[in-house]
């Protein structure tokens, strides 16, 4: 074996020119792929930061049926104390949990006292909402969480300006509870709050115990539990462990609990797994190239050597023997373009951190990404073109060892 691979390495030195531009081709398909994969990734892990950690979290839990219904912001679907018990229980003994925060939710109509619209009000616990949504802050123009007192309200900045609203400003809140009894309450505007990208958006905050005094409610309500994780990475982990709520049946037989991921609660994951496929589609065009480009020198390197395979052949090397010294050509250069290949997108990666790039995302200027490469994307990249060029170089191989040793010595 160690006399195949001598031999291999020199016939690939004396073919310098076509050696060096298939593995320049192979070393810059693998380099394309992670400094792609580097920057995908730092995207993708930014956009899903802003998801989590300032509006959804990494889990929600709700009463059955309640996000099928989601829009209406139904009253008759919120979670009682029984049932908020049983939950916050099974979240106190969750290792993978860090914090959580309840919310109660409803529309209500707006009034600056001069004109009146729909607003989709959100009745949060300031403190926890902090600790589980730590970029929740964020959206509120350099206002603190604590600004939401009782009797303050978050107005979305879309409302804000098309009601003509400020900091500060006297507002009237209407809504209707559960039994079909209307009340108002006057609150004061403690800031704006932006939409995660670009306009839209609807929702305001109020504390969540204005909303039970808005619903004129006597007993514990909750619409949902927000639930943050101590690491994004145990998502599927922690959702096990909160499966036995799934299975938790009322006396009907018929389930009391749904829970779910950022997942399925965000749009937003549609453009993850948009991005996941074109990462496929990524390493499926690196695949082609380093098929072609070992395949294409391979093929060659037999048509050039037929009469030294001729000659090494009737000198009794068996045809096992040149098989495997063509599959050893074409898997040091996959080697080969894979190492120099990543060691390229470290130091590119590397100066793309260094340099800094940032992008705008809706409203949101000066974005950075911070791309990095992960060990386990070199390592999977890397063998996926190792074996290619080993199976690039099959069919040549066999040409070679196939070839007649009498006729391969009669070619000119």
């Amino acid at each position: 074996m160690k006399n195949i691979i001598k031999m291999s390495f020199r016939n690939l030195l004396r073919s310098g020119r076509r050696t060096v531009l298939t593995a320049s081709l192979i070393t810059i398909g693998v380099m394309f792929v992670l400094v792609y994969s580097a920057l995908s990734g730092s995207f993708k892990e930014y956009m899903v930061g802003q998801v989590t950690d300032s509006m959804l979290g990494h889990i929600q839990i709700h009463k059955k049926g309640y996000v099928a219904s989601v829009d209406n912001l139904p009253l008759d679907k919120n979670l009682n104390e029984k049932q908020v018990g049983i939950i916050t229980n099974l979240l106190d003994k969750n290792k993978f949990v860090e914090s959580y925060t309840f919310r109660l939710k409803l529309g209500t109509m707006f009034s600056n006292y001069v004109a009146s619209t729909g607003i989709r009000l959100n009745g949060i616990d300031p403190d926890n909402e902090a600790k589980t949504l730590p970029l929740f802050s964020s959206r509120l123009n350099g206002i603190d969480t604590t600004s939401l007192k009782e009797g303050y309200i978050l107005v979305p900045e879309l409302i804000a300006k098309g009601m003509n609203v400020k900091k500060d400003d006297t507002v009237v809140l209407v809504a209707t509870n559960q039994k079909g009894s209307v009340n108002g309450m006057n609150f004061k505007v403690a800031g704006m709050i932006e939409p995660i990208s670009g306009p839209g958006g609807r929702d305001g905050y109020i504390h969540i115990k204005d909303v039970k005094k808005l619903l004129r409610l006597s007993e514990v309500e909750v619409s949902e539990v927000v639930i943050r994780l101590k690491d994004a990475s145990n998502l599927e982990n922690a959702m096990k462990l909160l499966k036995p709520l799934t299975e938790f049946k009322n006396q009907k037989g018929k389930p009391v609990f749904e829970v779910h991921s950022w997942k399925k609660l965000s749009p937003f994951y549609n453009i993850v797994k948009m991005l996941d496929i074109m990462d496929m589609s990524i390493k499926i065009i690196l695949i082609s190239i380093v098929l072609i480009s070992i395949l294409n020198v391979m093929v060659m390197s037999v048509y050039e050597r037929i009469k030294e395979i001729g000659t090494i052949a009737a000198m009794g090397t068996t045809p096992s023997t040149i098989t495997k010294l063509f599959l050893t050509e074409g898997l040091m250069l996959g080697i080969f373009g894979a190492i120099v290949g990543s060691f390229l997108s470290f130091i590119i990666v590397f100066i793309i951190n260094a340099v800094g790039v940032t992008f705008s995302f809706g409203r949101q200027d000066g974005l950075t990404l911070n791309p990095t490469l992960s060990l386990n994307e070199v390592l999977v990249v890397g063998v996926i073109v190792i074996l290619i060029s080993l199976i690039a170089s099959i069919s040549p191989a066999r040409k070679a060892a196939k070839l007649n040793p009498v006729d391969a010595l009669r070619q000119n």
